[in-house]
């Protein structure tokens, strides 16, 4: 080991020192996942394609508890959001709890579940808890190399702003963060909770991060979107949800740097910060704006035979981002860790990962 390795060594454990608990918050959708391998007859059974990803609709009601009855069932903690941070988390290691997480769950045996295997990622989760509505699932139903996606949203559109983000108890924790990360899939459930949470963010010199997460947000969910716009100073999206943006922007280009050029100079409140748009565009080069040019960063190389599964990749990129983000890493070395995130999670079932992350 040479003289700069070790330097290099003990300035990592001193970054990580540095670390505090709950220096990183999110909320969102939480979802506990169930994956089970199935047959033809059962998409054909309840309408589904294989390789698609859909909300539950009344059809689908029983499709989630055939599925754990009949199947050989995994479950994990998922959800746009919890995803990210359960990964930004993986990627630290230690200490334990960087990663706040608030949303809402039932109070029911998947709710049990889901507080374990959020507590078994080493995630702060702070649920908020009601029994109007069973806590969400979303089926992962497996055939060959394909999965169906069904989500039922059920407890998590339910997450009450005034009875747990305003509770003292939470909101300390939210004061606690220094990075703040939401999914724009949350804008459907409580725009107000996002801006209270962007707002602070904004007002205190933080990094607020959002993601356009899936073309509708950008469509039919745009009045909240652009709402928070003002308070993001770092906005995630891939190359599609970015394109559905700049068209429901009048931006009148589908190229894609241009479009990171214009979200960065939309109106923003914090001028402290200039505004960060990173683009991923699947095995294709990420787009990111550094300072005011727009730089591409080459995507890890991988063999297609090795990937099993790209739904969490999107996911896995944001929370490796976090990882280095939280810890005051270069924008280079955010992006470099959300490409080796992306790529431990595509070769393996679901957004799981290894014991410990390979990442120097």
């Amino acid at each position: 080991m040479s003289v700069c390795d070790c330097t290099a060594a003990q300035k990592n454990t001193q970054n990580k020192k540095t670390l505090s608990q709950n220096a990183l918050f999110g909320m969102g959708n939480p979802l506990l996942d169930i994956s089970a391998v199935v047959d033809k007859d059962f998409l054909d059974k309840y309408g589904l394609k294989p390789n698609d990803q859909i909300l539950a609709e009344e059809k689908h009601k029983a499709l989630f508890d055939e599925i754990v009855k009949k199947s050989k069932v995994e479950y994990h903690a998922g959800g746009s959001t919890q995803n990210s941070v359960k990964i930004a988390q993986w990627m630290i290691q230690e200490p334990h709890k960087v990663a706040t997480f608030f949303g809402c769950i039932g109070t029911d045996h998947f709710s049990e579940i889901l507080k374990q295997k959020a507590a078994e990622a080493h995630v702060d989760a702070h649920y908020y808890e009601q029994s109007q509505e069973p806590t969400g699932t979303c089926a992962a139903c497996i055939t060959g190399d394909n999965r169906s996606l069904v989500a039922n949203l059920a407890a998590a559109n339910c997450y009450n702003k005034e009875k747990h983000l305003d509770v003292d108890s939470n909101w300390s924790l939210v004061e606690k963060a220094r990075v703040y990360y939401i999914a724009g899939f949350f804008l459907t459930v409580s725009p107000e909770s996002i801006l209270k949470v962007a707002k602070h963010a904004s007002d205190n010199n933080k990094i607020f991060g959002l993601n356009l997460s899936a073309p509708f947000i950008s469509q039919f969910f745009k009045e909240p979107l652009m709402k928070v716009m003002p308070y993001v100073d770092i906005v995630f999206g891939n190359e599609t949800e970015a394109a559905t943006f700049a068209k429901e922007q009048g931006f009148e280009t589908e190229d894609i740097a241009e479009i990171a050029r214009r979200v960065q100079s939309l109106p923003k409140v914090n001028k402290n910060r200039q505004r960060i748009v990173v683009f991923t565009q699947g095995r294709e080069d990420t787009v990111a704006t550094v300072g005011d040019k727009v730089k591409i960063f080459p995507v890890l190389d991988i063999d297609q035979n090795d990937i099993v599964d790209t739904n969490g990749a999107g996911d896995a990129f944001v929370g490796g981002f976090l990882s280095e983000l939280v810890q005051e890493k270069p924008l280079e070395e955010c992006i470099r860790a959300g490409h080796y995130a992306a790529n431990v999670i595509i070769r393996r079932v679901g957004c799981t990962f290894p014991e410990k992350p390979d990442f120097h």
